[in-house]
This record gives structure tokens, C-alpha cells and sequence, in this order.
């Protein structure tokens, strides 16, 4: 199973909005067999993130298929699917929790050991960038036990989207969406988060 993602003349509006067609007839196709990474380019209100949100299936189009590895969203199972993909936004969401169940939200753990669910953890925190900050005893002594508060308030906005890289890296998904997950880092983080990331499509894991 790869990340294969088709677009077919695909065409869009928001059901808030129905006046306003936002796609108009996108075909374009991506071949992951490879590791590659895709960016997509354009001016604000172009549809780039509405894009994202199609691949992951937050909407249908209202006309047009969209297909993953060949197949039809709509005929996949939707928690099959989205086991498949892992999605980081410029505004990540948390929940209302720890800093560990955010980043294992609904992750099928098995019959993993605990020993065995920490190094998972530690080794998506470090590809994140976000394993020192949450090692740090003077920020956060309870480590993966903190309590992030109503939508992550505790955390700064880096340290959110570190957390939900993190979240998302642990998956260790065929296809990896970033709509500007980056956006609230410094300059350092950004750049130690891409060299990781790169690494890890480098090798495929």
C-alpha cells in the first residue's frame, strides 16, 4: 500500500457557501511509490487547503472522483482510510487531555507494552522536535502526564503544532498532509522538524 492520489475534474463548494465554486474541475495525480514529497503553490483562496481537506475526506466533491491507491474515497472505510493518512494543520487541535493521549488519539496500540508505547512516543517527539520541551522538568515535570487544557491553551502555539506533528508521525501514515504545519515555529525548530521529516521519507519509514 502506497500514498497514491488522484484528482478527476474534481469540483467543490462549501455547503455554508453554495454560490461560490471553489474547484472547477482539478484533475492532477500523485505518485507516492516513491517517497515523494508534493507541495502545492498558489495565492491566498486558491483552494490549496480546501484540497487537503478533499484528501482527507472532511468533504465529498460535488462532482468529479478522488481516488486513493485507485480507489474511490467513497468506498473506502472511512477509519480504514484515515489510518492511512495523517494530517497537521496551521491551527492544530488538542484535546482536552494529556500531552501523551493527544498524541496517541486514536491509535490502535494492540497489545504494545507501556515500555514499548513510551519509545514510540519518544521517537515521533524527537522527529518533532517537541521531545525536549516536554523532557524539560521545569516546564513540564509531568512529561507526558501535563494536562494541555481546553484545546491545548497550557501550550504555546509552537508547542502545539510540535505536538500534533508528533501525533501524526507516530501513525508513521502512507500519506503525510502539512497545511502549513510549521507556521508558528522559529526558524531553528522549522529547520530541525524538515530535516527530520526528510530523513524519514528519505528512508521510507
Amino acid at each position: 500500500m502506497k500514498g497514491n492520489i488522484e484528482f478527476k475534474n474534481v469540483k467543490f463548494r462549501y455547503p455554508n457557501k453554495p454560490d461560490v465554486q471553489i474547484l472547477k474541475g482539478v484533475s492532477f495525480s500523485v505518485d507516492n511509490e516513491k517517497n515523494r514529497v508534493v507541495a502545492l503553490c498558489g495565492t491566498s483562496g486558491c483552494g490549496k487547503s480546501s484540497i487537503i481537506s478533499l484528501i482527507e475526506r472532511f468533504y465529498d466533491p460535488e462532482d468529479g472522483e478522488i481516488l486513493f491507491n485507485g480507489h474511490n474515497l467513497k468506498d473506502l472505510d472511512p477509519q480504514w482510510y484515515h489510518n492511512q493518512v495523517a494530517i497537521v494543520q496551521q491551527e492544530p487541535i488538542l484535546f482536552s487531555g494529556t500531552i501523551g493521549e493527544n498524541i496517541l488519539y486514536g491509535l490502535d496500540l494492540g497489545d504494545k507494552s507501556g515500555d514499548e508505547v513510551l519509545a514510540m512516543m519518544d521517537d515521533a517527539c524527537k522527529a518533532a522536535n517537541a521531545y525536549n520541551f516536554i523532557y524539560d522538568e521545569d516546564l513540564f515535570p509531568l512529561r507526558y502526564d501535563t494536562v494541555v487544557g481546553e484545546r491545548g491553551v497550557k501550550l504555546s502555539g509552537g508547542q502545539k503544532q510540535r505536538v500534533a506533528i508528533a501525533r501524526a508521525l507516530i501513525r508513521k501514515p502512507k500519506l503525510l498532509l502539512l497545511d502549513e504545519a510549521t507556521s508558528a515555529l522559529d526558524a531553528e525548530s522549522e529547520a530541525q522538524v524538515q530535516a527530520a521529516l526528510d530523513e524519514l521519507i528519505a528512508t521510507g519509514a
